[in-house]
């Protein structure tokens, strides 16, 4: 669409590359071209705008196959127009000089012939080939025909319109027909598919049967490498104990030796020192003679004086006890106790004297009664 602008009174109109302008003033042509742009009065301008870029026109018709069966066909035709000035005389592509519209609708005019003439020679085609030839080569026979129709057809190049390319996208069957039909074929793919499931099955069967028979002699290998390996762990071990052995006998060898030179060293530093402690010993053995030896030299001179004080004191103390005696038995003597009398006084005095000490008396009642009797008969005897 053109564009168009106001100016005082004037317009001003600047159009696209792709469309051709023609400027009619007081019924001459002035301006005449792609893109122009230029000054104009509304009043005495008559304007019409040509696209000639190419446009594709979208189609979908149905038609019948020869044996009656409908299909519908989905084509584009792409087309320009070549000669603006024809087409501009032979439809209406005249412009509003003040919004730059198209007054009429050209393009649907274009199209309407377009579509016909293009369905014309589809159906055609159609009507002579049979449904599953349509279905076949029905694209290509129809975008053929269809090509060559608009190519012959003298209505499109006296209105200016040139046909660039056909193109044919589908020629599809009624929905049911078309279900139908895929029937055969959904079968025979479904059979090659339960073909190639029940190989698949049979396959994997068989995978899983040499699996297994892999897995059963992988076990019956990993079982004897288990024994070998029980063996080697048995060969290892024995030789461990044995090397263990002879270590430990070397060890214990070793031992021993350190043993024997640690009680020979002990030994001799026993016998050094017992040497040492038997000379000290000899020493202070000596001295603790000399010492006990002047210890009783003392001891024995004091002893004798002890003696001799002694035998001086017990010799003075007889001699003073005997005087004693001698001046008791004189007073005895001289009081007339008879000297038997007086013996037996000195002997239960000198037995008193040596008895042993008594701590305690008992006395029992019989023993007590006895004395008592004794004592009580006393008086009575002696006075006679």
């Amino acid at each position: 669409m053109a564009d168009i602008t106001r100016r005082l009174g004037w317009r001003h109109l600047r159009g696209a590359p792709t469309a051709h302008i023609r400027h009619h003033r007081s019924g001459t042509l002035v301006h005449d071209g792609p893109g122009l742009s230029f000054w104009f009065r509304a009043l005495t301008a008559a304007l019409s705008e040509v696209p000639v870029d190419d446009r594709e026109l979208a189609m979908t018709f149905h038609a019948r196959t020869s044996d009656f069966q409908d299909v519908s066909v989905q084509a584009t035709v792409t087309y320009r127009i070549a000669d603006p000035a024809v087409a501009a005389a032979r439809l209406d592509f005249s412009i509003d000089s003040d919004t730059g519209a198209w007054r009429g609708t050209p393009l649907e005019q274009l199209g309407t012939l377009l579509t016909e003439t293009a369905q014309q020679h589809a159906l055609d085609v159609l009507a002579r080939t049979p449904l599953s030839a349509a279905l076949a080569d029905g694209v290509t026979a129809v975008r053929e025909r269809v090509a060559a129709g608009l190519g012959t057809e003298p209505r499109l190049p006296a209105t200016g319109i040139e046909v660039v390319a056909v193109r044919v996208m589908a020629l599809r069957p009624e929905p049911e027909v078309e279900r139908a039909l895929r029937t055969p074929a959904r079968e025979q793919i479904q059979q090659e598919a339960d073909r190639a499931t029940y190989e698949r099955r049979a396959v994997a069967v068989e995978r899983e049967r040499t699996i297994a028979e892999n897995e059963l002699a992988s076990r019956i290998e990993l079982a004897r490498r288990e024994e070998q390996l029980v063996e080697q762990r048995g060969t290892n071990a024995r030789r461990e104990a044995e090397e263990q052995a002879a270590a430990d006998a070397v060890r214990a060898r070793a031992e021993a030796a350190r043993s024997v030179q640690l009680a020979e060293a002990e030994a001799a530093r026993s016998v050094k020192l017992a040497e040492a402690e038997a000379a000290r010993t000899l020493k202070l053995t000596e001295a603790e003679a000399a010492r006990t030896l002047q210890l009783a030299e003392a001891e024995a001179g004091r002893a004798v004086r002890v003696a001799r004080a002694e035998a001086e004191g017990a010799r003075e103390v007889g001699q003073a006890r005997a005087e004693a005696q001698a001046a008791w038995l004189r007073v005895h003597a001289e009081a007339g106790i008879d000297g038997t009398t007086t013996l037996q006084a000195l002997t239960a005095t000198r037995l008193a004297e040596n008895l042993p000490r008594i701590d305690s008396v008992t006395v029992s009642p019989d023993v007590l009664t006895g004395l008592l009797a004794k004592l009580g008969g006393g008086p009575s005897e002696a006075a006679p």
